[in-house]
C-alpha cells in the first residue's frame, strides 16, 4: 500500500519537513511518481519512522547514530517478530558501531579464550553475527573485577536463570502481541520495548534500592 504525504503524516503522527528530512539523509526511502505532482509513499515508512522517534526519545540517538545503524544492519520493516527481535539486539548493543573479532576483544578485554568461552557456557557475555560489541568488552570488565574481589557468582547464576525465565515469558507475550491486526503493530513494538528495556530495568533496580534501604532501616 502506498500513502499520499498527508496520510502518511497522519499516521505516523510526523510533520512534512521531518519527513522530507529523513528521505534527505537516506533514513526513508523515495517516493514513487506515478504522474507529476504526485508522490506516494511505502506503508513501511511508517514504521521506520516509529522506530527512528523510538531511537530518538527513549535512548538518545542523533540522527547521525541512527543512519550508521541503518547503513549496517538490513531491517525488514513488515511487521514482523524477527524485526523487533533484530531492532532489540541494537539497542542492547553497544551503539558506537563498534565491533571486534575474536581475537581483537581478547586483547583488548584481557581475557584469555578459555574464560571468554567459561563466560559464554554460563551465560554472562555473548558473542553476536558482528562479533563483541562495546558492550560486551564493558560486561567483560565487569566480570573480570569481580573475579578479582572474589564475588561469589552465584548471584550472577541467579541473574541467568530469571533472564532464561523471563526471555521465554516474553517471547510468549510478543508473539502474542503481534498478532491479528497489522495495523497495530507499531503501537505493539512500542508497548514490548517500553516493557522489557525500560519498565523491567526499572522494577529489577526499584526493587533492589526498596531491598537495601529496608535492611539499612533494620540494622538502625
Amino acid at each position: 500500500m502506498q500513502l499520499k504525504m498527508k496520510d502518511l503524516m497522519k499516521k505516523s503522527e510526523e510533520s512534512k519537513s521531518t519527513i522530507l528530512y529523513y528521505i534527505k539523509e537516506g533514513l526513508l526511502p523515495s517516493p514513487s511518481k506515478p504522474k507529476p505532482n504526485v508522490h506516494l509513499y511505502d506503508e513501511n515508512c511508517i514504521q521506520i519512522i516509529k522506530f527512528i522517534k523510538y531511537l530518538q526519545h527513549n535512548f538518545s540517538y542523533t540522527i547521525a547514530e541512527i543512519k550508521a545503524v541503518f547503513d549496517e544492519n538490513n531491517f525488514d520493516f513488515d511487521g514482523s517478530f524477527e524485526m523487533m527481535v533484530n531492532s532489540m539486539a541494537l539497542i542492547s548493543g553497544g551503539r558506537d558501531g563498534v565491533w571486534y573479532r575474536l581475537d581483537e576483544f581478547l586483547r583488548v578485554s584481557s581475557l584469555d579464550e578459555n574464560k571468554l568461552k567459561e563466560y559464554q557456557e554460563r551465560g554472562y557475555l555473548f558473542e553476536r553475527a558482528e562479533g563483541f560489541s562495546t558492550k560486551e568488552l564493558e560486561i567483560a570488565k565487569i566480570l573480570t573485577k569481580a573475579e578479582h574481589l572474589g564475588l561469589d557468582f552465584s548471584l550472577l547464576n541467579s541473574y541467568v536463570g530469571s533472564a532464561k525465565m523471563l526471555a521465554k515469558r516474553e517471547f510468549e507475550v510478543g508473539a502474542l502481541l503481534l498478532q491479528g491486526d497489522k495495523d497495530a503493530h507499531n503501537t505493539h513494538y512500542e508497548l514490548l520495548f517500553d516493557l522489557i528495556l525500560t519498565l523491567k530495568p526499572y522494577i529489577f533496580n526499584m526493587h533492589t534500592v526498596s531491598e537495601h534501604q529496608d535492611q539499612f532501616k533494620q540494622k538502625d
